[in-house]
C-alpha cells in the first residue's frame, strides 16, 4: 500500500465510500459474525445512504491510497451530533488496509472535527469486530446489546464512549 491521504469526503465520493464499507464488513466482519449477519449488515449500503447522512449534518472523512497500482478509498470515518455535546462516530477500513494505522488516522480526523464542533463525549455502537480497535484508542465499554441494521436484522454490538476532555485532545 502506497502513501495514504486523509481528507473530508465530498458528495461525489459516496459510492466509493459504500464500496469500502461493504469490503470492511465482508473482510473483517466474518471473523466475528455468522454469514447471515454479515449479509444483513451489508444490505442497503449504497451511496444514497451517505448522501442522506450528509444532508442531516454528518461529516465523513476518507482515506485514499494505492494498492497494487490501483487508487481506491481505503476506509472512512464520520462525525455526527447525537445530542448537545455528545457526538457519534464510526470507522470502517478495507481488509487490505486493516492494522496499518489507517483506521486510527481516520478516527483522529473524526475526533478532531467533533472537538472543533463542541463535542465533549463520543458515543459508539461498536461492532464486535470494532470494539478492540476502539478500546485501544481510549474508548471504554459501557454496555452490550443489539442494534437494528438497515435490513431490520438485529446485530450484537458493544456500546462504548470516550470523554474528549479526559483524552487531552
Amino acid at each position: 500500500m502506497d502513501e495514504v491521504t486523509i481528507r473530508q469526503a465530498e458528495r461525489s465520493d459516496v459510492d466509493d465510500i459504500a464500496d469500502a464499507h461493504r469490503d470492511s464488513i465482508r473482510s473483517v466482519g466474518l471473523s466475528y459474525y455468522p454469514p447471515d449477519v454479515v449479509a444483513a449488515w451489508q444490505e442497503g449500503i449504497a451511496g444514497q445512504l451517505y448522501l442522506q447522512a450528509m444532508d442531516l449534518g454528518e461529516v465523513f472523512f476518507m482515506a485514499t491510497g494505492c494498492v497494487e497500482g490501483r487508487a481506491m478509498v481505503l476506509g472512512f470515518s464520520s462525525d455526527y451530533s447525537i445530542e448537545g455535546t455528545t457526538h457519534g462516530t464510526s470507522v470502517y477500513v478495507r481488509g487490505v488496509a486493516a492494522r496499518r494505522g489507517v483506521g486510527t488516522a481516520l478516527l483522529r480526523a473524526a475526533e478532531s472535527h467533533a472537538i472543533a464542533n463542541g463535542a465533549a463525549m463520543i458515543h459508539i455502537e461498536a461492532s464486535l469486530a470494532g470494539a478492540p480497535f476502539y478500546e485501544v484508542n481510549g474508548y471504554v465499554e459501557v454496555g452490550r446489546g443489539e442494534v437494528q441494521l438497515l435490513s431490520g436484522y438485529p446485530m450484537q454490538c458493544v456500546f462504548m464512549q470516550k470523554s474528549l476532555a479526559a483524552a487531552g485532545c
